[in-house]
């Protein structure tokens, strides 16, 4: 049994780490595709610091919608099966899926900290330059 959980929990981790990098990557386009409002937005006067939030709070958006829809299949998931195999009435334990949504959310945080830095470093004239 412990061979088991070690090996679902690299199963997990990997899962988790590919997830990340996609997030990463989405973030990355996404600051590129909006490098004008970006530029726009620091030439009126925005702080590196509010673009850096704008862009955290959106990966963090992103996760948090992907982890309640996970949340939604997975609840689904095991009530089905277990009515199919156990004929019992399951429903999973409430902390691990607060941690679910949690952690997906803090993912979402930990792999938007690099694209948000990107962009808040870009300079307004470069940024408007761009197209």
């Amino acid at each position: 049994a412990m061979m088991m959980s070690l090996v679902m929990g690299g199963i997990a981790a990997i899962s988790l780490l590919v997830g990340g990098i996609g997030i990463m990557n989405i973030m990355l386009v996404t600051v590129t595709e909006r490098t004008r409002e970006i530029g726009i937005r620091r030439a009126i006067g925005a702080e590196r610091q509010s673009i850096v939030t704008q862009f955290l709070i959106e990966a963090a958006m992103i996760c948090g919608i992907g982890g309640i829809i996970g949340i939604l299949i997975g609840t689904l998931g095991s009530r089905i099966a277990g009515k199919l195999l156990m004929q019992m009435d399951i429903w999973p334990s409430v902390d691990i899926t607060v941690g679910a949504f949690v952690l997906s959310v803090a993912l979402g945080i930990l792999f938007g900290i690099y694209p948000a830095a990107k962009a808040s470093k870009l300079q307004p004239v470069e940024a408007l330059r761009a197209e």
